[in-house]
């Protein structure tokens, strides 16, 4: 009897040794996939792609079990509890910098994001996390449990080492068949197959691949970044970017208003394209760098946008250029900001213009509209990046203008933010930005700049800089009063009675007009300046917001009287649910001595700024090389969003569905809409990925030494 009682208490021991061991093997693994569907869940995400998240799940996790088994006691327990709190802290702040920052942060950009003042985002970071914490509790929820009864329930005795190994082989056959699955026939432009070896893209990689296989690969493309697989086939290429598209759609020169239709027709207009004297073709056929040769190759297929009657109409003006933080045209008023009306209504009028976001909002609208180029979607901001490698910006308005022999200077109200004394430096400009060289703006008696600046400071504390050049200037502004929240602060201050009265809007968009007013004062006082030095009639203003108050839909859905989607939508970038007017923007090219508004139709974006004002400058550039098209020539539209949604003058793409719907009043066969969406969908994706390759293989500067 004793003996079946032992015989029985052992057995039971080696069950419950048998449990705690099993459970120590399966205790990440399942606290990952756990994690992944918790996050996908919350998001909104697709689960159609749960069977490839699961296997990588079960291959990390796996990877992580054998990390916690065969030290002693103590070692085990702390190296599970360490790294299940890691995990689950990671997931969270994902998910944190995912609702306020439109994207998820690989490794690559941690850098970035730290050399970032993000003491000055306080209030919406604390508000975001509080908002948070029911979801962010139940992340941590298996960790807490962990920590508190981990030691009863799974013991964590030493285990062999051999064991450890055999844990260790199961995580490569999981990882084995993980990418089995990503080989299956699955629909769609980006399949986890082709994200998995891309370096971009982050956000499609966590709703397909799991946030923790984006973060793998984020860290592995640092140090192996992964060979250009860019599709080399650019027949039919030539027939969509350049004039020749135009002529049987709606991008042509139709598509400029009454204004340019009612020109006199009898002087002889330089239609020649506009490019330089590059050989692209013995460039590829010369050099042994394969992405230089790619980058060649796509150029050399791309037919160049044509000079028009714009071509040098303001050659040799004065350009103020200024990129305004958190801008939407919806909050334009006659009464409350007139001249922003007078701006946007008087000269170039531009009604189909779009301000899209991009990964890393302020940067990548500074991308895109310094550029010309749609900004890398992941890793090290774009133009953060230019800086750190010197990148020759050839084609920058800086550049140019300074081969020109112009006076060229920048200015921004605030710290270093994406590294912008280099990258801005590297720009052209003599840059100026609080610690650097731009004296008078507002401290405190600790010398703290005060936040946020006032954008009409910035202009009193600078202009006398440049107004008294007996050089042509071209000044860059990069304002800061429009910046998220939109809390009772000081730039609102001054117009704070006025706004109050709107009683027809919340308290945020009152606040909001008022950051408008404060940008609509900074431009009355640039101008008054500028005519009192005699200077006006000769100064072109060129002037866009970064992006839309992406941070506050709401407050756009009041300005607009219309819905565009769930404002969590928006605010966590999902394209596939939102109304894509909502980037709809106004940009400002106007010059006092136009005598008549110009009417544009034409599909626009911030990435046709520097082509368009360079062609109304008559300076040299080559129309191949950038992203953007000239607005006022006869090329056609397009706008590309960070989903790879697209929209043309010829009709609207739909990545999410991969249906196209035409534009009104364009007639296309079954035939021809299927071959045009084909061959738009591949420039797309050429004008967003050839930006990462430019950049990092100072492609101008090959080209232009």
């Amino acid at each position: 009897m004793g003996y079946k009682g032992k015989r029985g208490y052992s057995r039971r021991r080696g069950d419950e040794a048998l449990f705690q061991t099993m459970g120590r093997v399966v205790l990440f693994p399942a606290l990952l996939f756990y994690l992944e569907l918790v996050l996908h869940i919350h998001m909104k995400n697709s689960l159609a792609y749960v069977p490839v998240y699961l296997l990588f799940s079960l291959a990390g996790g796996l990877f992580l079990s054998a990390l916690a088994l065969p030290w002693r006691r103590g070692v085990n327990s702390i190296a599970a509890k360490v790294l299940a709190v890691l995990v689950s802290v990671i997931f969270g702040a994902e998910l944190v910098a995912k609702t306020i920052l439109q994207s998820y942060y690989g490794i690559s950009a941690l850098k970035m994001a730290a050399g970032n003042k993000l003491t000055d985002y306080s209030e919406v970071i604390i508000s975001t996390v509080l908002h948070s914490i029911p979801i962010l509790l139940v992340i941590l929820l298996p960790a807490i449990l962990l920590c508190l009864l981990g030691d009863q329930l799974l013991c964590f005795d030493r285990l062999d080492i051999r064991f450890a190994g055999l844990v260790l082989g199961g995580c490569v056959v999981f990882h084995i068949v993980g990418l089995g699955v990503l080989r299956l026939p699955w629909k769609g432009d980006l399949t986890p197959g082709r994200l998995y070896h891309m370096n971009s893209n982050g956000d499609d990689q966590v709703e397909q691949l799991g946030l923790a296989t984006m973060l793998r690969l984020d860290a592995k493309h640092m140090i192996f970044p992964p060979a250009n697989n860019l599709d080399a086939d650019f027949s039919g290429l030539g027939a969509l970017n350049g004039g020749e598209a135009s002529s049987g759609g709606t991008g042509d020169a139709s598509s400029i208003g009454d204004a340019s239709q009612a020109a006199d027709p009898q002087p002889v207009v330089d239609t020649s394209p506009n490019v330089m004297d590059v050989d692209l073709a013995a460039l590829a056929e010369s050099t042994s760098n394969k992405d230089i040769k790619w980058l060649a190759e796509y150029f050399n297929s791309v037919t160049p946008t044509r000079k028009n009657e714009y071509t040098g109409m303001f050659e040799g003006y004065n350009v103020i250029q200024l990129v305004l933080e958190g801008f939407s045209g919806y909050a334009i008023d006659p009464e409350l900001t007139p001249t922003l009306y007078k701006l946007t209504h008087e000269g170039f009028v531009f009604h189909n213009y779009y301000t899209a976001l991009h990964f890393t909002s302020t940067s990548n609208g500074e991308c895109q509209t310094l550029l010309g180029l749609y900004p890398r979607n992941g890793g090290t901001a774009t133009m953060t990046r230019t800086g750190e490698k010197k990148t020759n910006v050839y084609f920058s308005l800086a550049q140019q203008l300074l081969r020109q022999g112009y006076l060229v200077t920048g200015y921004h109200p605030n710290g270093d933010m994406y590294g912008r004394l280099a990258s801005h430096t590297n720009l052209g400009y003599d840059w100026h930005q609080f610690g650097a060289g731009f004296e008078g703006l507002d401290v405190n008696d600790s010398g703290k700049l005060l936040w946020p600046q006032k954008d009409t400071v910035m202009v009193e504390k600078s202009i006398d800089d440049y107004i008294n050049s007996d050089k042509p200037f071209h000044v860059y502004y990069l304002t800061i009063s429009g910046h998220m929240p939109y809390s009772d602060n000081r730039a609102v201050a001054p117009y704070r009675e006025t706004v109050r009265a709107l009683t027809q809007y919340s308290e945020t968009t009152q606040n909001y007009i008022a950051t408008c007013m404060e940008v609509d004062r900074a431009l009355k006082l640039l101008l008054d300046k500028l005519e009192a030095a005699g200077k006006l009639d000769q100064t072109l203003i060129v002037a866009t917001g970064d992006h839309i108050p992406y941070f506050n839909v709401d407050t756009l859905e009041e300005l607009a009287g219309k819905k565009f989607g769930s404002s969590d939508d928006l605010e966590r970038l999902r394209e596939g649910s939102i109304d894509f007017d909502v980037y709809k923007n106004s940009l400002i090219l106007w010059s006092a001595s136009m005598e008549e508004p110009v009417e544009v139709d034409k599909v626009c974006c911030q990435v046709d700024i520097l082509p368009t004002v360079s062609n109304l400058l008559g300076l040299e550039y080559d129309s191949r090389m950038l992203a953007g098209s000239d607005i006022l020539s006869d090329s056609e539209g397009l706008v590309v969003f960070t989903s790879r949604c697209w929209k043309s003058d010829r009709g609207f793409y739909n990545r999410f569905t991969g249906e196209f719907s035409p534009a009104e009043g364009v007639a296309m066969t079954a035939e021809e809409q299927d071959s045009y969406v084909s061959a738009m969908k591949k420039l797309v994706g050429y004008k967003l990925d050839s930006t990462y390759l430019i950049v990092e293989n100072d492609f101008y500067d090959v080209v232009f030494g």
